[in-house]
């Protein structure tokens, strides 16, 4: 066959298809619509439906025109839409648009619609009838049930998750500090978001001869991978604590393990800092010992009523190097001092739109305001500090405080 002669058949198909296409008759194509439509005198009653509808619902035309209205059809949930907004708004505005309702099938059964209705107006603009379409809207219905369902289950999951996460959390700390004589403890932990587990860690326990370890850390990063470093952190300080109680050797050790067991692709460290609380007899008080690894430093409120950091500048992140360099500060905790020990959450949370940060300064500052003062006050203040930061404090804090009581109170104790 030429190629002309191919063109000449192709075109005729072609041809043939736009004379069908002619021919479908304006009826044809309202009664066979992919869509239900049906004409209403002024009061609802039905005038004319197509065939389309009437397959959908099951009805023979006879069973609705001239003898339902409209309102009929729908659910008695939908016969009081109707009435109270659907038709109102349509006399007022003379066209309402996609509004969802059910429809009542002849056996029962309920069809899911979207519905836009038109009144159609005389030469003289005065309202003839009302003509109404109408879109299956079952798929749509059933994919919002999917959605809801979905939207469920997530919001189950998400639950689920929290109260695992806030379980794993508690694991990582210690239920109760321990019970030091001559000390007031106390701490608290900020959780920043439900969502995740935080890296923050303390803890405070005997030690042999009478000694006291106390250590705060705060591990990079967040969730399980973190999780893991706080279990494993926690567990070696204490320990390492046994074995040597030399701060800077605890810390070593630390240092050690975690370079040893994270030096791969993903390299994992912390910040801690590490005490050994000693109590000094007769004189009160307690002889303390701190060791520094990349730590914020501690807060030291005295009873004469200042405050400053205490310097143990140069220590290195604990884990991230084979040969950590660590700082050593010895001092005294005397009556009516208190010692504040916090992860940086606290310093490095916003304070305003502009992104400020609170800072180290401004935590210097609230410390002075709060000198002297008791380990119960501190943890109090700071959880009202943290609580008017609010959203601000987009990181986990931990915060932990001794303090020596006056002599009057340790009698009484």
């Amino acid at each position: 066959m030429s190629r002309a002669g191919g063109e000449r058949d192709g075109h005729t198909d072609h041809d043939r298809t736009f004379s069908a296409l002619l021919e479908d008759s304006a009826e044809d194509l309202y009664e066979h619509a992919p869509c239900g439509y049906l004409s209403t005198l002024l009061d609802g009653q039905i005038a004319k439906v197509n065939t389309t509808l009437l397959d959908w619902l099951g009805y023979e035309r006879g069973d609705l025109v001239g003898r339902r209205r409209f309102s009929d059809l729908l659910t008695v949930g939908g016969r009081l839409y109707h009435e109270t907004h659907f038709a109102p708004l349509l006399r007022m505005q003379g066209q309402i648009n996609g509004i969802a309702l059910e429809l009542k099938a002849a056996d029962g059964s309920r069809l899911p619609v979207l519905v836009t209705s038109t009144v159609k107006t005389g030469d003289d603009g005065q309202p003839l009838l009302i003509r109404t379409t109408v879109f299956d809207a079952r798929e749509r219905r059933a994919y919002e049930e999917e959605l809801l369902r979905a939207r469920r289950e997530s919001e189950h999951e998400r639950e689920r998750l929290r109260r695992l996460t806030t379980t794993l959390q508690q694991t990582l700390l210690p239920p109760v500090l321990a019970n030091v004589p001559g000390l007031d403890v106390a701490a608290h932990y900020h959780i920043a978001s439900v969502d995740e587990v935080g890296g923050d860690f303390y803890d405070l326990f005997p030690l042999a001869h009478g000694t006291w370890g106390v250590f705060l850390g705060d591990v990079c990063g967040k969730g399980a991978a973190a999780a893991a470093v706080t279990s494993l952190a926690r567990y070696t300080l204490r320990a390492a604590a046994v074995y040597d109680p030399d701060p800077a050797a605890v810390l070593s050790n630390l240092n050690t393990v975690l370079n040893h067991e994270y030096n791969g692709i993903d390299p994992r460290f912390c910040t801690v800092l590490f005490g050994v609380l000693t109590p000094e007899g007769d004189h009160g008080g307690f002889h303390i010992s701190l060791a520094g690894g990349g730590h914020p430093p501690a807060v030291l409120m005295r009873a004469d009523g200042t405050a400053d950091y205490l310097p143990t500048p140069g220590g290195q992140l604990i884990g991230a190097l084979p040969d950590a360099r660590i700082t050593t500060i010895t001092f005294r905790l005397e009556a009516g001092d208190t010692l504040l020990l916090h992860t940086d959450g606290l310093t490095e949370a916003h304070t305003g739109g502009r992104g400020d940060r609170y800072g180290d300064d401004a935590l210097l500052d609230f410390a002075r305001t709060l000198a002297p003062t008791t380990a119960r006050h501190t943890i109090d203040a700071i959880r009202d500090l943290l609580d008017t930061l609010g959203a601000g404090v987009d990181d986990d804090t931990a915060v932990l405080a001794v303090s020596v009581p006056h002599s009057d109170r340790a009698e009484q104790r």
